[in-house]
């Protein structure tokens, strides 16, 4: 069974499986996720998204496995240059869904998997933040355009261009280089 999902300006809560109507064996979503899913964190380091999240739930007797593949482009803003960077996405989720109370012991993970707990009162399971989190930690912690490509007026500023005599000898400070 494949469900196509469509996410527009507007629609918030888009990434739910609903966990009590979900017929045994596989189940298949498939959900664009765009910069209005970004700007419902109010996150602004996300300038742009193009994603695509493809979900296949498996339901066995009370076993839920959620596996999400999310792949695609973001834009934030350059370290360096301050211009737009295309940051490529590519990051799978693989969660295993366990219903009632989180147990006290610090089993957080099911071999590669990680367990997410449901309460029984709940009938979804809402993969928003999951989906949000996981694409966040994809990024890289420095975010730079490749070498040469940085726009090159900014670089010129940042690659140390030194002021002319003139303005040297103007400055109030210029007396301190020669203190050492």
């Amino acid at each position: 069974m494949r469900a196509q999902i469509y996410l527009w300006v507007g629609m918030s809560n888009g990434f739910i499986i609903p966990l009590n109507g979900l017929a045994t064996g596989k189940t298949e979503y498939d959900w664009k996720v765009g910069k209005e899913f970004f700007e419902s964190f109010e996150n602004s380091e996300m300038l742009d998204a193009e994603l695509d999240a493809r979900v296949q739930v498996e339901k066995s007797g009370r076993y839920v496995g959620v596996d999400c593949h999310v792949e695609g482009k973001v834009v934030v803003e350059c370290d360096r240059c301050l211009q737009d960077l295309d940051m490529p996405i590519d990051v799978d989720i693989m969660l295993s869904v366990k219903f009632g109370d989180e147990d006290s012991s610090d089993e957080r993970q099911e071999g590669e998997r990680e367990v997410v707990f449901v309460p029984d009162t709940e009938a979804e399971l809402d993969l928003s933040q999951i989906i949000y989190d996981y694409v966040c930690l994809d990024l890289p912690m420095q975010r730079v355009h490749e070498d040469g490509e940085c726009d090159p007026e900014a670089m010129k500023h940042l690659s140390g261009g030194f002021p002319d005599r003139q303005e040297e000898e103007n400055n109030p400070f210029a007396a301190l280089k020669n203190m050492f």
